[in-house]
């Protein structure tokens, strides 16, 4: 990861360099940084990285 530091006039002129440099992210980058993010949360509320528990069931419907 490319660490760098930018120094903006302003909030809005913040705010447009985020969203040029999301909109610069090919869409595979932008699933890697969102599954970056859900193990950094998940590593801090103290919940094993295994994956998502599959849940299944099985509902019998009524006939009318």
């Amino acid at each position: 990861m490319d660490k760098s530091v930018l120094v903006f006039h302003s909030f809005e002129e913040a705010e447009r360099a985020d969203e040029a440099y999301y909109a610069s992210l090919t869409p595979q980058e932008r699933v890697d940084l969102l599954l970056d993010l859900v193990a950094s949360y998940r590593e801090s509320m103290g919940e094993a990285a295994a994956g998502f528990e599959r849940v299944c069931r099985v509902v019998e419907l009524e006939r009318c």
